[in-house]
């Protein structure tokens, strides 16, 4: 079992705020250089148009709580927070599929 666990955070944005007022804020919080925190790696980071930013995070759990705080601090006031404990599928739909394959369900 992996000693890391994978959280995904929806950062959306704000519509009442435009780019320029997001990017301010950001700058002035100090988010690119705060998060994500220390220890705490980024697996993928995208932008899905018309709801925000999708960003999954690799990390102890001993550091969830920092990034907690570190959304707290700094994204609130320019995008509503929802974050999800995942985890990777793609070996879990090979091993279906391969199950399926051989007449399984």
């Amino acid at each position: 079992m992996s000693e890391h666990l994978l959280l995904t955070v929806l950062l959306k944005h704000d519509q009442s705020k435009n780019l320029e007022d997001i990017q301010g804020h950001m700058k002035k919080v100090g988010w690119w250089e705060s998060f994500p925190p220390q220890g705490v790696e980024v697996v993928s980071w995208t932008v899905a148009m018309g709801l925000g930013q999708i960003v999954t995070l690799r990390l102890p759990p001993s550091l969830l709580g920092k990034v907690n705080v570190e959304l707290e601090r700094a994204a609130w006031g320019v995008f509503r927070t929802e974050c999800y404990a995942t985890y990777d599928f793609v070996p879990v739909r090979e091993m279906i599929r391969e199950r399926v394959r051989n007449g399984g369900q």
